[in-house]
């Protein structure tokens, strides 16, 4: 040995992983243009195409006094994906912080936005329409934008640590909160190596998911970076959606709950050939689990997978594979890496003992806006506290036991509105079902659930009976509302607060 260090050769420019979404747009386009990247009903993007817009873009907002790290509100709806897209890449090529705002957003939300991240101008589609502008904000079509672009080079991509994203929460408990993200988070699990490109088995994925929120988003980066091309359906009803599976022959379709649900209820899926589907994702919510293996059964040459992660842990995510042997669990994690269940002292639990979950990111972390101390809850360094409680058993599958704040403290007992949910979703006359806590003048709190019944009003008592082999008498609803749909957000998750205002508007009601 001569004692003279080696240094290790340097990693061919595939092995590397994007420093941005930029980089890989560039990158990908560059080797293969003509890909289709993007379906949105009669609109369709492909990568070269992606490109030259978004560069022209860039250079209209530099063009206009565009500053480094300036919001840029994005108000695009669920038939304006391709449009919407381009002024992602583009308001990020020019180092701009992109905010997604879906054109369904009711008017005193995007206030709230626009507000609340000093967004300096607003763009929308050729044929959209802003919202109401606070003064100094701008508001302009995309496309004019590009139309104006000077010539000359397209700018250099942003720096990896710079902000990219910033993502408002569903706001199904208060006011949304802004979620930022750097360019290396959003990134992050990319790859420029073309043989790794992800969902290699599809030919064409599909999913329905509203512009502005965290499942959006990851779709639209799944269009950059895999193999598969995306196919965003405009409007989802369950007809249209599954004639879509048989047009683009889908090989993978993402889900939330709600959209699960309304499938699974459809006549028109014993018309559908969904033999080439080999992936179904869930994700936004829980599943619950009886509707899970319902979607195990139809699609019977997929793998269900529930993804587990929130706007703010993202792209910190835990791969649940459903397993129909375990009926009463989500699923197997893929992987371990980033989950851990903490007690109270916030050291980690042993399988089989329940506490809270958190994530770990494995890049940049995401931050609030204006975080205060009480962002120290939920954010710890590379952790993030998920607000849920579970549990590992001794097999190593993940038990959901419920949201923190939806958990009921009836009396002695604590009670889980997950598990109600799931006893509820296992009765065959219904079809949806959420579960909540009511105030009780002895027992402190007590359970209600809002059905949605398959056909008519089902027997309540006959219904209670059900339940009773499936719930202790302390999980038991005391008080059963049947309704034609429950009231959910843009996003697909149950609004419980207006659980709250149905029984109280019963009860008001001569």
């Amino acid at each position: 040995m001569t004692g003279t260090r080696r240094t290790a050769a340097p990693r061919p420019a595939a092995a590397r992983a994007p420093g941005s979404l930029i980089e890989l747009l560039i990158h990908r386009a560059a080797l293969h243009p003509g890909h289709v990247a993007l379906r949105n009903g009669a609109h369709s993007l492909d990568l070269g195409t992606w490109l030259r817009r978004s560069a022209a873009l860039a250079a209209g907002l530099l063009g206009r006094g565009l500053r480094p790290g300036d919001p840029v509100a994005l108000r695009y709806g669920s038939a304006e994906w391709t449009e919407y897209a381009v002024a992602f890449c583009g308001v990020q090529w020019a180092g701009g912080i992109a905010v997604p705002l879906s054109d369904r957003s009711a008017p005193a939300a995007a206030a709230h936005v626009l507000a609340d991240c000093g967004a300096v101008g607003v763009l929308h589609s050729p044929d959209g329409t802003p919202p109401p502008l606070p003064d100094g904000v701008w508001a302009e079509a995309g496309d004019r934008i590009e139309a104006q672009a000077p010539a000359g080079p397209p700018p250099a991509p942003p720096a990896p640590s710079a902000p990219a994203q910033y993502l408002y929460t569903s706001g199904t408990t208060g006011l949304p909160k802004g979620v930022g993200a750097t360019h290396a988070n959003l990134a992050h699990g990319c790859t420029l190596d073309e043989r790794r490109r992800p969902l290699r088995h599809s030919r064409t994925f599909l999913h329905s998911f509203p512009i502005g929120t965290n499942a959006g988003q990851t779709m639209l980066v799944n269009c950059l970076n895999a193999a598969a091309t995306g196919v965003a359906a405009p409007q989802f009803t369950p007809l249209r959606f599954l004639r879509l599976v048989e047009e683009h022959r889908a090989g993978s379709v993402f889900l939330v709950p709600a959209t699960a649900v309304e499938l699974l209820s459809s006549p028109a899926l014993a018309r559908c050939d969904l033999s080439s589907v080999r992936l179904v994702g869930s994700t936004a919510a829980a599943l619950p689990n009886p509707v899970a293996l319902r979607l195990s059964q139809v699609f019977t040459g997929a793998q269900i997978v529930n993804y587990y992660t929130s706007t703010e842990a993202a792209p910190a995510q835990v791969t649940l594979l459903y397993d129909p042997g375990h009926p009463d669990s989500p699923g197997l994690p893929a992987s371990l890496d980033q989950l851990r269940i903490t007690g109270p002292d916030g050291g980690p639990l042993p399988a089989g003992e329940s506490g809270e979950i958190w994530l770990r990111s494995p890049t940049d972390p995401r931050t609030y806006l204006g975080a205060t101390g009480a962002d120290l809850e939920v954010f710890r360094g590379p952790w993030v506290r998920m607000g849920d409680l579970g549990m590992l058993d001794g097999d190593g599958y993940l038990h959901l036991l419920d949201r923190e704040r939806d958990v009921v403290k009836s009396g002695a007992y604590k009670v889980s509105t997950l598990q109600v949910e799931n006893a509820l979703h296992a009765h065959p006359d219904v079809v949806d079902a959420a579960a909540f806590g009511i105030p009780h003048p002895v027992l402190g709190s007590v359970v209600a659930a809002v059905v949605v019944p398959r056909r008519g009003e089902p027997d309540a008592a006959r219904l209670r009976a059900f339940l009773l082999d499936r719930l202790a008498v302390h999980e038991l609803p005391a008080r059963l509302l049947f309704r034609d749909t429950l009231p959910r957000n843009e996003g697909g998750k149950v609004l419980k607060r207006e659980l709250h205002r149905l029984l109280d508007d019963e009860a008001t009601t001569p």
